[in-house]
């Protein structure tokens, strides 16, 4: 695909890359009056992590409880027609306590229902996004009152409009522990059936994949403290995204569901990783972001 198209519509702000456009609006409108004219069914992968759902309004404008399911699912709804015949949506929904008391809100996973029901998706698989760095919190009952403990992972889920999404699992393979590369050098594997009624032999255990298959759950820290996105916000009084995504996650996903020069698309970028991540790996992108101090701020990665 030669460079991307860029939108017709003055009034958006927007930088381009070489392989990817960001553009500075609402996710629907930008949707509707330019993703959708020139890229319907061209999309293979919507990796996205939209504002959190809370049972209560903050200061920046969200949406909260049955409003934001709603908006949610109606973006859905534009994102599902604009996806190739094999390709995938991603999203990643943070957690929620209810106001007031110690105890959790369901409304992030009736969120991630209604959006796949309403849809009418296929739920792929769900990932876990583990962060071992989080801070402690809810404050009042994680550190004061000593009541819960700290909440560190987040729901990711894989959905499709096909059960046969484009994958590949042998793009995301981790390193062989030390055991199993001894294993692989020996050739001697306790074979035989287990308690689970699985029978395993030598042969499909000591073969050389290049790698093992990974879990569902995705460990990553998310402790940047510098980098040029950090230090060009600093530098240019711009805010520094409170949510930034690590590396890791989209680079993930991008690798597993998509091949080189496919179309990624992020449609609540925040600081722009996924387009980052996106352009390192050689895929076209498009990212949306409301927030013009954000979208500026997102320049600086590249």
């Amino acid at each position: 695909m030669s460079q991307m198209i860029l939108p017709s519509d003055k009034r958006w702000r927007r930088y381009r890359t070489k392989s990817g456009i960001c553009i500075n609006g609402k996710c629907e409108t930008v949707l509707e009056k330019y993703v959708y004219e020139n890229y319907k069914g061209k999309i293979q992968l919507v990796f996205t992590s939209p504002p959190f759902p809370l049972n209560r309004a903050k200061k920046y404008g969200n949406l909260a409880g049955e409003e934001y399911k709603e908006w949610l699912y109606s973006v859905g709804n534009q994102l599902k027609k604009l996806l190739t015949p094999t390709g995938s949506i991603v999203i990643e929904i943070g957690n929620a306590w209810n106001s007031g008391e110690p105890t959790f809100s369901t409304l992030p996973m009736e969120t991630l229902l209604e959006f796949k029901n309403k849809c009418g998706l296929y739920l792929c698989q769900e990932f876990i996004y583990y962060n071992p760095a989080r801070l402690p919190g809810p404050i009042e009952w994680v550190n004061k009152k000593r009541i819960r403990v700290k909440d560190s992972f987040t729901r990711i889920w894989w959905l499709s409009t096909t059960p046969y999404p484009y994958a590949n699992n042998k793009n995301v393979l981790e390193e062989y522990s030390k055991q199993m590369i001894k294993l692989l050098g020996t050739g001697k594997y306790n074979a035989g059936k287990r308690p689970s009624e699985h029978n395993i032999s030598d042969k499909s255990f000591c073969i050389n994949n290049g790698g093992a298959i990974p879990s569902n759950v995705i460990i990553a820290p998310n402790t940047e403290s510098k980098g040029r996105y950090l230090e060009e916000c600093k530098k240019r009084g711009l805010p520094i995204h409170p949510a930034r995504m690590p590396h890791q996650i989209p680079e993930y996903f991008i690798k597993m569901l998509t091949k080189t020069q496919d179309i990624v698309l992020d449609c609540f970028a925040g600081s722009n990783t996924t387009g980052y991540c996106a352009e390192k790996l050689e895929r076209h992108w498009i990212s949306i972001e409301v927030d013009k101090d954000y979208y500026q701020g997102s320049k600086y990665r590249f």
